[in-house]
């Protein structure tokens, strides 16, 4: 009993553990190369300040124990997204805008959903904070095709939705009376009782689909023209990809993407079961800055490493075994040209035993038959 887990959590074992590793190191990478720097906050906060940035019920998902020390209630970060918008509105809130923050860290969920029984999850991403524009969005986007693209993902989907759009209509040119049940139906696809509530709204249920089509049919549909930045931005962001991910546009999806303001995106990829990142932009709310609870625009992307469906290298353990006896200055020469050495120990260790690829002969490496 000693050797099992809790349910939701798993070990990462060789070369997987490896591999993963590397995939991360070359998003990371990737996010560089566009001016993002890393971060990395602790695994556990304040339980009431994390919350306040996890805004309503994100506690819900969060662990949560007494300090022993401040005995105060401390909660595990069950998303880093929350993090990085503390450490721009507090410890870099002198930093010019827009900042460009990314991030790596394990997350964990209090409970999690059957068709993602994983409780412990890597997540990887990028920020951009401080500006709303769609330029801002298009980076992001950018990035976030970049990183996978550097991680080796084929086969890259992109699904658009508009989160703010049934609230916009509604202020304006369509108004009902209850607008989070029209969300709600919306996002179901529910025809029937989108009908009975409000008629007007039945043609989002159709401009879904293929990317263009899609765009064409909501341009369609916004006769008065509230829209228009909306779908402008959208069309902008698309023409930027430039054939490099696959586009659709489901406008009225809400799932996952309650707190997005007038953009959010899904990320899939051929082999993924589920998504593979989730992105948009959004607000943080500045309230532990005693200026009223003030708000930043920002935009940002995450990446859920365990469900990337790239498989180790073939090479994955291209190892060189050196003989008991080899010298110190050729094993390094061998680690300089790009191998990873595996020293015998001891009288009688084999190549087969330390599962290595090549062994290290009369001064060349030969593999192992």
């Amino acid at each position: 009993m000693t050797a099992l887990l809790p349910q939701g959590f798993r070990d990462r074992l060789p070369p997987h553990a490896d591999h993963a590793a590397r995939l991360e190191a070359r998003m990371l990478e990737a996010a560089r190369l566009h001016g993002y720097e890393r971060t990395d906050p602790p695994l556990a906060e304040f339980a009431e300040g994390l919350g306040t940035r996890l805004k309503a019920g994100g506690l819900r998902d969060a662990v949560r124990f007494v300090d022993p020390v401040s005995q105060a209630t401390l909660a595990i970060r069950p998303d880093l997204t929350a993090q990085i918008a503390r450490i721009a509105a507090t410890r870099m809130g002198h930093h010019p805008r827009p900042v460009r923050l990314s991030y790596a860290g394990s997350v964990l969920r209090l409970r999690a959903p059957e068709l993602d029984p994983a409780r412990e999850q890597r997540q990887i991403g990028c920020e951009l904070i401080g500006l709303d524009s769609v330029a801002a969005a298009r980076e992001v986007v950018g990035v976030a095709v970049d990183a996978l693209a550097a991680a080796g993902v084929a086969g890259l989907s992109i699904d658009f939705t508009l989160p703010d759009l049934v609230d916009t209509l509604a202020a304006g040119p369509l108004p009902v009376a209850d607008v989070a049940l029209l969300r709600d139906r919306l996002d179901a696809k529910d025809a029937g009782a989108v009908a009975d509530l409000a008629p007007a709204y039945l043609p989002l249920i159709e401009a879904a689909g293929p990317f263009e089509p899609a765009l064409a049919r909501l341009r369609s549909f916004d006769a008065h023209g509230v829209l228009g930045s909306r779908l402008d931005g959208l069309a902008a962001i698309a023409a930027s990809l430039e054939g490099r991910a696959s586009l659709t546009l489901d406008p009225t999806e809400r799932h996952g993407f309650e707190f997005q303001s007038w953009l959010g995106f899904s990320l899939f990829a051929a082999g993924a079961a589920r998504e593979i990142g989730r992105g948009g932009t959004y607000t943080i709310v500045h309230e532990d800055l005693g200026n009223g609870g003030a708000e930043e625009a920002a935009t940002g992307v995450s990446l859920y490493a365990d469900r990337l469906p790239v498989a180790p290298e073939p090479d994955a353990r291209r190892r060189l075994f050196l003989p008991l006896g080899t010298p110190a200055s050729e094993g390094a020469a061998c680690r300089a040209a790009g191998w990873v050495t595996v020293a015998a120990l001891e009288a009688g260790d084999t190549p087969e035993a330390q599962l290595c690829s090549h062994v290290w002969r009369d001064g060349a490496a030969e593999l192992v038959t």
